[in-house]
């Protein structure tokens, strides 16, 4: 149990680096081309490139992080006016459907991959394998497999409503 909770900070931490350069690397690149733009009338021609792997990357590893701390997109308005029975039932049946079809897509993600991998495409303006760029969808989905199980797993462990392991629903 020590193991795996040492392995959760160090997955935690390795996320945070992970989202927090992804976005300063997007502003980067906005910021940088917009001003390369304007001062030599030129673009950056790799500009796009780096961004579409910076937003590829922020949003799928972001699935994990924001499952762990219950600040994913959620449609609440029957689940706050729920009697708690229900609630219940649901903090438990949403996060197991949700890391279904999470790990389902991860699978799909994973065979894009590896077609990708065969195919031996590069990208147009920097020349890297196109596959750098997929490399993290179907990891950031089955790490959000995982939270959403977590999530379903406290909530059947626990007598309250929990949101995520650490986020009671207070409503």
């Amino acid at each position: 149990m020590k193991l795996l909770k040492t392995l959760d900070r160090w997955l935690v931490k390795l996320e945070e680096v992970i989202l927090s350069y992804s976005i300063i690397l997007i502003a980067i690149m906005v910021i940088g081309n917009v001003a390369s733009r304007e001062i030599t009338g030129d673009g950056w021609s790799f500009a796009g490139e780096v961004s579409h792997f910076a937003v590829t990357v922020a949003t799928f590893m972001g699935i994990s992080y924001a499952a762990r701390y219950g600040r994913h997109i959620s449609m609440s308005a029957f689940f706050d006016l729920a009697p708690f029975p229900i609630r219940k039932a649901l903090a438990i049946f949403i996060p197991a459907l949700t890391a279904l079809i999470l790990f389902v897509l991860s699978k799909f993600a994973f065979d894009y991959f590896m077609s990708l991998v065969e195919s031996g495409r590069l990208t147009t303006a920097m020349e890297i394998p196109v596959y750098t760029i997929a490399f993290f969808v179907p990891i950031g989905l089955a790490l959000g497999g995982i939270q959403f199980l977590r999530n379903m797993w406290v909530n059947i462990k626990e007598k309250e409503v929990y949101l995520a392991q650490e986020k009671k629903d207070y409503s």
